[in-house]
């Protein structure tokens, strides 16, 4: 049975909700977001991973110390004020204008400063937060422990990679660890204390969208950084060489996006061991991303099928292989885990027969997207009349240009003809969001999402991602939620009309 019916959603990251703390959260502007998309109609909201992100990794949420861990930077300073952990008086004067983008440098430091506060007052209140705070300790404890000794280690050794520590913690030798645990209690139970906090503050909000009959698309990177807690605990499930080190890397060959491919550099899985194990680690990020979002979008589904595996020494992805995965059996055993299979497939890119086959078989919802239908094939997946009801159709996606970006800096002068001829108008950029969120809207794909920034109609400003490019990312933020309210009247019309609400 599909798992989506017939339905609007919206996109927007979690970063870009406009608030005045210099970053997007998951406080009350996030609550009033959804009650204003459901007004409008939709009955789904995608977002991008909320993992940890920092400075030095681009601000992006693929690239992570931790694929459990939530990102504290999203945490609501208004919430904390709330709860009694922090007095209003203290985040008054933090207010800032955002000037359309999220200042990452102020937003980091402030919230550390303002959690650091809070922690302070939940040692005082304690026996108000204990039961709660012990219901959460006991409930992550599979990662939770781990992930707040990563931190820890990583700032006493000046910020660098596990693979550089002192050979005793490097190795996870217990005598260290175990000097380290009893040598930084409080710095420990402040890390979990901040995870805690994000938590508490993540699941109010997917409840309250839940009362709104909202569900919650969210998103999980196929890989995981080096530098995280996730291969510091789990080395053997990753081809490292003996100095614990990646052999090779992943990514992609050659493709719309980039011509020298992309090099992520994350370091590849050892799928036999992962066999071996019964996937039990990735099936443990799945069932906590459910515990994030009703609906899981899998990120690189073509990894879980093959994967691009380039020498680690080398600095292109040009010159990579394809290396197969125990799919068949992964799939038999996520069928007996997760039998209803809340999945979306993100197939983009190069697909072969191989992985529609288990898109097929399995009824994963695969995505297609419009800015990348218009070109001279009439047999192109993305065009609408080649879409069937298992899909999610976008007009474009935080790693494409907007939908009026692409018309004016990509589209050919042959590709915006087709457009023109495809819907039977004179397409320009003006109009060119609106025929392109009808045709999602009206196509027989089962979902159509819209991303924020093709409602608002906006151009090449607002993009979010230039994949292949390691700055000026993440950065696009919302200016307020009273122009998208004006611009979701009508649209509520729309989703209305093609039998979407």
């Amino acid at each position: 049975m599909p798992i989506l019916g017939r339905g609007a959603g919206i996109f927007l990251p979690v970063f870009s909700i406009p608030t005045p703390y210099g970053i997007g959260d998951i406080g009350p502007i996030a609550h009033e977001f959804l009650n204003i998309i459901k007004d409008a109609g939709f009955s789904y909201w995608q977002v991008l991973p909320l993992t940890l992100t920092s400075i030095d990794k681009g601000n992006s949420p693929y690239s992570s110390i931790s694929s459990f861990a939530g990102n504290t930077a999203l945490i609501s300073p208004d919430l904390l004020v709330e709860e009694g952990l922090l007095k209003e008086s203290l985040i008054f004067g933090l207010r800032t204008q955002t000037e359309g983008w999220v200042k990452y440098h102020y937003a980091y430091r402030m919230k550390e400063e303002l959690l650091s506060k809070a922690f302070n007052s939940f040692q005082k209140k304690y026996s108000e937060w204990r039961v709660a705070f012990e219901d959460f300790l006991a409930s992550e404890e599979k990662w939770l422990e781990d992930f707040a000794l990563y931190v820890v280690l990583k700032k006493m050794d000046g910020g660098r990679p596990w693979g550089y520590w002192p050979k005793d913690l490097k190795l996870r030798r217990r005598r260290a660890i175990e000097k380290v645990k009893e040598e930084k209690k409080d710095e420990l139970l402040y890390e979990k204390f901040k995870q805690f906090i994000f938590f508490r503050q993540w699941l109010k909000l997917r409840k309250h969208a839940e009362k709104l009959g909202i569900k919650v698309i969210g998103d999980i990177p196929y890989y995981v950084d080096y530098d995280s807690s996730d291969v510091w605990v789990n080395p053997h499930l990753f081809k490292l060489n003996r100095r614990l080190k990646p052999s090779y890397v992943g990514g992609v060959p050659p493709d719309y996006f980039s011509w020298r491919g992309q090099l992520w550099g994350n370091p590849v899985y050892d799928w036999v061991k992962h066999e071996e194990t019964g996937f039990s680690w990735w099936f443990s990020r799945l069932e906590h991303a459910l515990r994030l979002y009703n609906i899981v979008r899998l990120d690189h589904f073509r990894g879980l099928i093959a994967y691009w595996e380039v020498p680690a020494k080398n600095k292109t992805a040009i010159k990579g292989r394809w290396v197969h995965v125990p799919y068949e059996s992964f799939f038999r055993k996520l069928v007996a885990r997760f039998p209803n299979l809340p999945f979306i497939a993100e197939d983009l890119g190069f697909i072969t027969p191989d992985v529609r086959e288990v898109i097929h078989r399995y009824g994963f919802p695969g995505m297609r997207v419009l800015v990348f239908a218009f070109g001279d094939d009439e047999l192109n997946p993305h065009l609408p009349h080649n879409y069937m009801k298992n899909l999610v159709v976008y007009t474009s996606t935080h790693d494409s240009n907007t939908s009026k970006g692409w018309f004016i800096q990509e589209a050919k002068p042959s590709n915006r003809q087709k457009v023109s001829d495809y819907v039977g108008e004179t397409v320009n950029e003006n109009n060119v969001c609106d025929v392109f969120c009808r045709l999602a809207l009206s196509s027989i794909a089962n979902l159509a999402v819209i991303p924020v920034q093709d409602i608002m109609c906006l151009g090449p400003e607002a993009r979010i991602n230039r994949p292949g490019t390691a700055s000026g990312n993440w950065r696009w933020m919302l200016s307020n939620l009273s122009s998208l309210r004006e611009e979701l009247r009508e649209f509520g019309i729309l989703i209305k009309l093609y039998g979407r609400s």
